[in-house]
């Protein structure tokens, strides 16, 4: 009953039939044969071909003989990409072109990964049913089955052996595409008579292994395993010992450049490889050179870029410096601007205070001059005052003998002669200072009747 079970499900999953009584009647019918009624399914599905012609200036079936016009171009390596499960197209020289919808791989899409023409673009994956399905096979398990297989190649038939990678179809194709090589695909049906003289004589072969070594991304996996059993149906191996050459085309597609079905000499392997590589060398040159100049292109933006920014960083920087050297600037010039109206207001203040002190003193002055009254004549009760001033200059004038000590000070102040406010009337001999306790005494009691000579003492 598990076995059963384990043929629907894998029906079910390849085919994308959903019903499971459907499925069961169409298994049924075909005697439970999973490959045959697979098989079968996919050839009644199938109803319409691709068809090459004349007209396409790459493609030529093998029955057409070359061109001899020779602005025409000569044959070559031929493919194409069409949205049909399988579709093998006959291209010259007897290369078998295809291209297998890897959207459609395991019949529904059990994979959504994008590839490039062997890294010349990616194309965008579309889906044709509407809906992506979930994949029934994980990186991890077909990493695992990779393993498996070639570890129990490795067991069975040496070390000798092409290098097969321990990874999943879609991780060798991608190996495949970075390395600019095309994917050279086994197929490993363990129960076929001539697999162990296949795998013994011809694929450990020194000669050939070192060859597909060294010139391709190898790949094998076992029919019995879920990926190299889907791989199988896509590929339509309808023969064991099974052979494939691809590379990586747009849009979820691989194209199918050779196959080789059936057991084969490592001599005969080896001119339909030597032949498959050198019609396919160019392009892997061109994808080559293409990356390369996909390459130098980004690096070369990536340099310029880098001097872009570079440059635009040390303009900046300038403009950075020159904005902080402007406001620097400013902030002295403002600086300069303010201390400049401040001296001029504190100048200003001066010249009003002094303005103001000078008409204060002036109307001190005069209201002293005043006080004085008018110059009395000469007569006994006169007495002459002279007053000597620190810069020599000289002033007199007559007073009443009882006038004050004080009218002398008025005197003097009237005159303006003197700037100093403190200082001291002094007379010479004998000595006597007439300060502030002496203002009120008259001029007789103080001994300066009726004359006197002064001078005036700048108080320190």
């Amino acid at each position: 009953m598990a076995d059963v079970a384990d043929k629907l499900a894998y029906f079910q999953a390849i085919t994308g039939l959903e019903d499971p009584d459907l499925c069961t009647e169409i298994l049924a019918a075909h005697d439970w044969d999973l490959e045959l009624a697979i098989s079968s399914f996919t050839s009644s599905s199938s109803n319409s071909t691709a068809t090459i012609t004349d007209t396409h200036p790459l493609l030529h079936h093998n029955n057409h003989a070359p061109s001899t016009n020779p602005q025409q171009p000569q044959p070559g390596l031929a493919w194409k990409l069409i949205t049909l499960p399988v579709s093998v197209i006959s291209g010259s020289l007897g290369l078998v072109s295809g291209a297998i919808g890897l959207g459609l791989w395991a019949a529904g899409g059990v994979l959504s990964y994008s590839l490039g023409f062997m890294g010349l673009g990616s194309g965008s994956a579309s889906s044709s049913s509407g809906s992506a399905s979930a994949p029934l096979v994980s990186v991890s398990a077909a990493t695992s089955e990779a393993m498996d297989f070639v570890a129990a190649f490795e067991r069975d038939y040496g070390s000798r052996r092409p290098n097969f990678v321990s990874e999943g179809f879609m991780d060798a194709l991608q190996r495949s595409r970075n390395g600019f090589k095309l994917l050279f695909v086994y197929l490993h049906s363990p129960d076929h008579p001539d697999t162990p003289s296949f795998c013994q004589r011809t694929l450990c072969s020194d000669t050939l292994s070192a060859f597909v070594n060294e010139n391709f991304v190898c790949w094998g996996g076992s029919i019995r395993a879920s990926e190299g059993f889907k791989m199988s149906n896509s590929l339509k191996a309808s023969r064991f010992p099974f052979c494939a050459l691809v590379m990586a085309a747009t849009n979820q597609r691989i194209a199918l450049l050779q196959q080789v079905e059936g057991p084969k000499s490592p001599e005969e392997m080896l001119v339909v490889l030597q032949r498959v590589l050198e019609e396919s060398s160019p392009i892997l040159v061109a994808a080559r050179l293409d990356a390369e100049e996909r390459r130098n292109n980004m690096r070369l933006r990536e340099e310029q870029d880098a001097a872009y920014r570079a440059a635009l960083e040390a303009d900046q920087a300038r403009e950075r410096q020159r904005r902080e050297e402007e406001e620097r600037l400013a902030r002295e010039a403002a600086e300069a601007e303010r201390k400049r109206k401040e001296e001029e207001e504190a100048r200003e203040r001066a010249a009003q205070e002094a303005a103001e002190k000078q008409a204060a003193l002036a109307k001190i002055r005069q209201e002293k001059a005043q006080s004085l009254g008018e110059e009395p004549e000469k007569g006994p009760d006169v007495t002459q005052v002279l007053v000597r001033f620190p810069n020599g200059e000289r002033k007199g004038r007559r007073f009443n003998s009882t006038a004050t000590i004080q009218s002398l000070y008025d005197y003097v102040d009237s005159l303006g002669c003197l700037e100093a406010e403190n200082y001291s009337l002094v007379s010479n001999f004998p000595r006597v200072v007439y300060g502030q306790e002496k203002t009120t005494l008259s001029l007789k009691e103080a001994g300066l009747h009726p004359q006197a000579s002064l001078f005036v003492e700048l108080s320190s």
